[in-house]
């Protein structure tokens, strides 16, 4: 599941953001840009998984239930996460999990890296029935969206999708904590707190 990483350089913060481009954070830059307007944000949405450590960027919003012990920070919220289809296809819902089986299901590529997803999935017994796997959360919802098959995505981007159903309640076992990370040395840097507190605010939120 992707994440969030921020740049900052010299006295500029900008921003390298990993994230499902969705526009989920859109609102939450536009209003820092407008309280903090001297601080750049660079935004760049990619899957690559940046290093803290290597200061290849400088704050992370990053879906972990193991956040590295090199980082510091805090847990932003958790990510509920839920199976959805394809609206006009489905009447009633919530539908039970083991009714779902028979259908086609869109999942993860090994790219992804979601190794929980997948477990999920085998323990299921739906691995099987996977017959379409794309690299992002951004391809499950579209190839659901066109009625390729069922899909476990988060709840913020299934619910907000006109296209979709949400079909089962949250799965418990698939909620993912969200921490907030930086490196140590840039914990009491202005910019840093500042961003940190906003965004974080934010998706406190967002993800409710």
């Amino acid at each position: 599941m992707a994440g969030w990483v921020w740049h900052c350089l010299s006295d500029r913060a900008a921003a390298t953001h990993r994230a499902p481009p969705d526009g989920t954070l859109a609102p939450a830059f536009e209003a820092f840009r407008a309280h903090y307007p001297d601080i750049e944000l660079e935004v760049v949405i990619s899957n690559q998984v940046h290093s803290l450590s290597k200061r290849e960027a400088d704050i992370a919003v990053r879906p972990t239930r193991n956040p590295p012990q090199t980082l510091v920070g805090q847990r932003a919220g958790s990510i509920q996460q839920a199976v959805y289809g394809q609206r006009r296809h489905w009447q009633d819902v919530p539908a039970p999990l083991d009714t779902l089986a028979r259908y086609h299901w869109v999942g993860p590529d090994k790219h992804m890296g979601d190794s929980a997803l997948e477990t999920w999935l085998t323990q299921q017994g739906l691995d099987n029935h996977c017959h379409y796997r794309v690299d992002s959360m951004l391809g499950m919802q579209t190839a659901v969206r066109h009625g390729t098959g069922l899909a476990v995505l988060p709840c913020y981007l299934g619910d907000s999708d006109p296209e979709l159903m949400r079909l089962t309640d949250p799965l418990s076992e698939l909620a993912v904590p969200l921490w907030l990370l930086t490196h140590p040395d840039l914990r009491r840097v202005s910019r840093i707190r500042v961003f940190t507190q906003d965004i974080g605010e934010y998706i406190r939120q967002r993800l409710g």
